[in-house]
């Protein structure tokens, strides 16, 4: 029998105790992490380094920009800071004007525009009013408020360049030149990778009717088609179009692992201790 070894590489993140292990042909690549809005790290040639001033950061489809949050105001405004990672150019796109606030990014699936949920403090607390879109070439940014908007939603793209949001228990896709479109008794989104990478299914928190947490959804139809046996702390995203990547309990602590879409584990990528998970612990994979 002939049993063929697959490189296995061992990436330590820093300002944590986590070991991601990665082989060669994983679909994704963890490009960007952080915890909280404290400590944001980029992954550069050899390892990851801390983005100093940077509450978050995330990766373009095509891996050549990265876009971060600054964790300030300056001036009064927020703002996108976008580097291209071959050259080292930066360009700082201003966002919002204080009170306001931008954050929660995310790259369009073609790598030309970002998307920002933007809040507003109401009596000592952040909730949501609208989306910010960037376009990174031109260095705008458009402001939209949406009426009515449920003050914990999160805006993230669709796979067509729409924008979604959850509303209480429905979800709600915005288009230009369209009517909103409501997805009703989906679920609550899981966030910015909700979408399979073939756009047919999108992962959501089930209803709390139903005994699974996690459940897939048609987005064209807005039918709940499955519903997940994992339960996991949360839904990074998706590894193919059959498999997610999540954080789930393990012992004491937690462990980050490739799982079915039925909730059977295939893979394990690292064990996160429980300080670090409760330190925010947030991760962002580029697909190759």
């Amino acid at each position: 029998m002939l049993t063929v070894l697959v490189a296995l590489a061992l990436i330590p993140l820093p300002g944590t105790s986590v070991v991601l292990q990665e082989k060669p042909g994983d679909p994704v690549r963890l490009t960007a992490y952080g915890l909280g809005t404290r400590q944001a790290y980029l992954r550069g040639a050899s390892t990851f380094v801390r983005q100093r001033g940077a509450a978050e950061v995330v990766v373009s489809p095509d891996g050549r920009m990265a876009a971060a949050v600054p964790a300030a105001y300056r001036g009064g405004r927020d703002a996108l800071v976008v580097t291209d990672r071959a050259t080292g150019r930066v360009k700082r796109i201003p966002t919002v004007a204080r009170p306001l606030l931008a954050s929660y990014a995310s790259w369009s699936r073609d790598g030309k525009k970002v998307l920002l949920t933007m809040e507003r403090k109401t009596s000592g607390k952040w909730v949501t009013s609208g989306y910010v879109t960037v376009d990174v070439a031109a260095g705008t940014a458009h402001p939209t408020t949406v009426a009515g908007v449920d003050p914990a939603a999160t805006f993230w793209w669709t796979p067509d360049g729409g924008v979604i949001s959850q509303h209480k228990g429905d979800a709600i896709v915005y288009k230009e030149g369209r009517r909103p479109r409501i997805l009703q008794g989906v679920g609550t989104l899981t966030g910015p990778d909700l979408f399979s990478p073939s756009g047919g299914r999108m992962t959501t928190w089930c209803p709390s009717k139903f005994a699974e947490h996690v459940c897939l959804v048609d987005p064209a139809t807005g039918k709940i088609v499955s519903r997940s046996g994992l339960r996991p702390e949360t839904v990074v995203g998706w590894w193919n179009d059959s498999r997610l990547i999540a954080v789930v309990p393990h012992r004491k602590a937690y462990r980050l692992v490739v799982a079915d879409t039925s909730g059977t584990v295939r893979r394990v990528l690292a064990a996160i201790p429980s300080g670090t998970w409760q330190a925010e612990l947030w991760l962002s994979f580029t697909r190759k």
